[in-house]
């Protein structure tokens, strides 16, 4: 893949980049963190739900003693709306090679009244102290050159769903899995694409948070339209991601009672699967 097709001008680093800027907490007491939740990341009306874990991994990674998150899993309970935020972590246990902590999300109502948006639980480590032994069988996604996939400014209408967070993203999607955008599904529970970051920042572990739940929902390849919302998402970081974009990769194998399961695999330049996830998320189906 050319580098030069995906990377921007003026390069952003990690830790000077809208990515960053846009989850920066500040600490106003100990384990209590305000933020303004940007509009830049929102999908219809709502804040992407991997975005949104992000903030929160980067609230618990000032809370913890441990840099990584190793497994974070997050309930959504109510839609998270751009403005101010405040965060509350609680440390439950640290450990020589693992901490664990909660955190969750809080927002004012209409009425002034607070409401939880967003409750996780995650075990962080040092993913740069982690051995090399690695024994597997998964193997990355077969997805043609980034210049052979399709991205939102590709398309002859605007793709149904996207919205601000689109600008932020290079996103390249495989054509066999935009059946939808042609209004051809295909039927099979299958997303795959290039990804990273509009302003060219490269990886690291809180950025995968983003990449597991940035591409359309493989409902839309099921020919379910509309807004897809996340109960619940786990996302498992294996190892700091190598400089360059990402492929991902979104499996469903089962729909039933108005749920859907979504599977996410993500590998890095040098085809190392450095992100897993699953999220269970809800479908209209009327």
């Amino acid at each position: 893949m050319s580098e030069a097709a995906t990377a921007p001008a003026v390069r952003a680093t990690i830790g000077d980049s809208e990515f960053d800027r846009d989850t920066a907490v500040v600490q106003r007491a100990p384990g209590v963190y305000d933020i303004d939740l940007s509009a830049g990341w929102t999908i219809i009306n709502a804040v992407n739900g991997g975005y949104l874990l992000a903030v929160l991994g980067r609230a618990l990674a000032d809370a913890l003693p441990h840099p990584d998150p190793f497994t974070i899993s997050a309930h959504y309970l109510t839609a998270s709306r751009p403005g101010p935020a405040v965060v509350r972590t609680d440390v439950a246990r640290t450990g020589r090679t693992l901490s664990t902590g909660q955190a969750s999300l809080f927002q004012r109502d209409e009425d002034g009244r607070e409401v939880e948006r967003i409750r996780v639980l995650a075990s962080y480590g040092d993913l740069g102290a982690l051995p090399d032994d690695v024994r597997t069988t998964a193997k990355p996604p077969a997805i043609p050159p980034v210049e052979q996939c399709f991205g939102p400014q590709d398309a002859p209408a605007p793709v149904p769903g996207s919205s601000a967070i689109a600008d932020r993203l290079m996103l390249k999607l495989d054509p066999a899995t935009l059946g939808w955008a042609l209004g051809s599904p295909s039927g099979n529970g299958e997303m795959r694409a290039w990804f990273g970051l509009a302003d060219g920042r490269d990886h690291d572990p809180l950025s995968l948070l983003l990449a597991v739940d940035a591409l359309p929902p493989t409902a839309f390849e099921l020919g379910i339209k509309g807004w897809v919302p996340t109960v619940e998402l786990t996302v498992h970081v294996r190892c700091r991601p190598a400089p360059g974009p990402l492929r991902v990769s979104i499996t469903t194998r089962n729909l039933a009672g108005g749920f859907l399961e979504e599977d996410a695999e993500v590998w890095d330049s040098a085809d190392r699967l450095v992100a897993q996830s699953r999220q269970l998320a809800r479908v209209g189906l009327g």
